[in-house]
């Protein structure tokens, strides 16, 4: 009677895991690709992640895409009086009178009456933390002579920035059809008021202020939610949809995130928690990324 002979066994073992040795070797070496969701429609979307450190791109969709900046568009306000600021040529004492163009501005605003006034700090404040229409207007003509002519300064600053393809009408981001921008020209705005204005990049952290004896509570719930996240700016117009540029420094990362186009401010805040944990993780080297868009 012939005995039993494991041989054959023992070889389908070792080619077995052989098998699964080749099929783990080759999941390191090409990561499997990632479904991102989108909070908006694609025609609304632009989005990018750049290292401000290197300016590497670690990210983008339509990144170059026209877009309406909307409340972004106080970033270079916000620039343009900080620049003023290390000139010399306004301190943050000095009041910046309120017009009666700067009041009409419809909301979201600090509501002044005629002939009142607002000193500079608690103007940068109001615009950062409560995104006021009638301050940013007030600075714009403070700074400018009249909103037309600081919106001409924005756009030239802009060009000198290399936001290549931006133009500003206003000083506010209120609904214009000839203020346009990008995601991209967004990043460059973000990192030159980080890398430019370092003494004055607090403002952005701030999410609330004391003005006239009441607490103003800020738009940006980035701050707090993710650790890092230290400004800057979001901004909403129907047009546009839900914006944000979001600054993230922390264990020696420093990304400029962009997101435009949301849904929603909150789902905006979901997608840009999960692009930084995306740009932050090496897994995602090589890796392809599937979009899935809001109306998919």
């Amino acid at each position: 009677m012939p005995l039993y002979n494991p041989l054959p066994l023992i070889q389908r073992v070792f080619a077995a895991l052989a098998l699964l040795v080749l099929l783990a070797g080759c999941s390191t070496t090409t990561p499997p690709d990632s479904v991102l969701a989108v909070p908006a429609p694609a025609q609304k979307y632009a989005a990018i992640v750049v290292d401000a450190r290197t300016g590497k791109q670690l990210f983008e969709v339509s990144s170059t895409a026209q877009r309406y900046p909307a409340s972004l568009t106080k970033m270079m306000t916000l620039y343009l009086l900080f620049e003023a600021l290390d000139s010399g040529r306004v301190s943050k004492e000095t009041q910046i009178p309120v017009s009666d163009h700067a009041a009409s501005q419809p909301p979201t605003k600090m509501r002044f009456r005629r002939g009142e006034s607002i000193d500079v700090d608690s103007a940068i404040r109001a615009i950062v933390v409560k995104s006021a229409n009638d301050v940013a207007v007030a600075v714009g003509e403070y700074l400018g002579g009249s909103e037309d002519q600081f919106a001409a300064m924005m756009t030239s600053k802009a060009r000198q920035l290399g936001m290549t393809s931006t133009i500003f009408r206003n000083a506010s981001g209120l609904p214009d059809g000839g203020q346009m921008t990008t995601a991209r020209d967004m990043a460059v705005l973000g990192m030159a008021l980080r890398q430019r204005f370092p003494q004055q990049f607090h403002y952005f952290s701030e999410s609330d202020f004391m003005f006239r004896g009441r607490l103003v509570r800020g738009h940006n719930d980035m701050l707090g939610r993710v650790r890092g996240v230290d400004g800057i700016k979001t901004g909403y117009i129907r047009a546009s949809g839900f914006n944000i540029v979001t600054s993230y420094n922390a264990d020696g990362r420093n990304l400029i995130v962009v997101v435009m186009g949301a849904d929603s401010a909150r789902q905006r805040n979901d997608h840009v928690e999960a692009l930084i944990q995306r740009s932050l993780s090496p897994t995602t080297d090589g890796a392809k990324t599937r979009l899935m868009f809001a109306e998919q």
